[in-house]
């Protein structure tokens, strides 16, 4: 899986880092998910080659702003785009009547549905191999993180098992291959029966703003990657002697190396955290905190980055914001 950071600035923009925003693509297909929709979030997008067209669910963490503002814009667009397939959007119940209103009183006619279900109740959600879980975090306000989960990834036809059972090579393997029935001697044989995965499936957690990262606790366990925000570093926390609710990046760090995680990305960072090494504080004062603590794969995400997790569990670099 892919993951596409649109947004990484908490609260407010700033002249490189949009609000939040994070797609996770699928491994197989253009197939993608999008965790937070801050506003803007679709003029980023027309920076990628992610299309509204193949939007397979929505998810948002929280009520804050810079989490769902871009929401109504962005489903109008895909409206307007020719989307004519259903969506499924998870977000908290108090969004519910505001994203109804917000197209009503636009004259927004979408001509796909909606399907909105709620943070509160979720209990999971499964798009062909891709399983979606929630785990609750510690905020100012009710917030999630969303937990994407490969099951058979990559399937490919058990040649043994068919061997051993008698089903003759051609097209009957054709059909059990893209998972269809097929009758043969006067059994009935299903694809899905005969494919095993071709590796072990990926696992990547997208947290919402969170204050304990203790919380994820349970659901770590085999994760691949971890994305969590560090709006702060704990020497300015220790000045304000406030978290507004967020985590620092010692925080964070300390937590992913107990849990084990090999790749760690940081984003949601504040505005006030400057690209420029002259200036203070510098974006790279939440690294140097970080790394002090974690020793694995350690990306401060950017706007516009594109990262691949390998066959191997190692998060790279594919394509850089000025390649995109």
């Amino acid at each position: 899986m892919d993951l596409v950071f649109l947004g990484t600035s908490s609260a407010v923009p700033s002249r490189n880092r949009n609000v939040s925003g994070i797609a996770l693509i699928e491994s197989l297909g253009r197939g993608w998910y999008l965790v937070d929709c801050g506003e803007a979030t679709q003029h980023q997008l027309l920076r990628t080659p992610l299309s509204l067209q193949q939007l397979r669910g929505c998810f948002i963490t929280h009520v804050h702003g810079d989490h769902c503002f871009g929401l109504p814009g962005l489903l109008a667009t895909a409206g307007m785009s020719g989307r004519l397939e259903p969506l499924d959007i998870v977000l908290p119940v108090a969004l519910h009547d505001w994203v109804r209103l917000s197209l009503n009183v636009s004259k927004s006619c979408l001509p796909f549905e909606l399907h909105l279900h709620a943070t509160e109740t979720f209990n999971g959600w499964r798009n062909g191999n891709v399983q979606v879980n929630i785990v609750t975090l510690s905020h100012r306000v009710p917030c999630y993180g969303f937990v994407f989960s490969e099951s058979n990834p990559d399937p490919r036809l058990d040649v043994q098992r068919l061997e051993a059972e008698g089903i003759p090579r051609g097209p009957l393997w054709g059909e059990l291959a893209h998972g269809r029935e097929v009758e043969h001697a006067g059994r009935l044989f299903r694809g899905e029966q005969y494919l095993r995965p071709a590796r072990p499936g990926q696992r990547i957690i997208i947290c919402g703003d969170n204050d304990t990262p203790e919380l994820l606790a349970e659901v770590v366990s085999g994760a691949d990657v971890l994305v969590h925000e560090a709006t702060f570093t704990q020497s300015l926390i220790d000045r304000t002697r406030e978290t507004y609710g967020h985590s620092s990046a010692a925080t964070v760090a300390r937590f992913a190396e107990s849990a084990r995680i090999p790749n760690l990305v940081l984003t949601h960072f504040s505005a006030r955290y400057q690209s420029n090494p002259e200036r203070s504080p510098f974006i790279g004062d939440i690294r140097e905190e970080a790394a002090a603590y974690f020793t694995g794969e350690l990306i401060l995400a950017r706007d516009l980055e594109r990262y691949h997790l390998d066959r191997d569990g190692r998060l790279k670099i594919a394509i850089g914001p000025q390649s995109q």
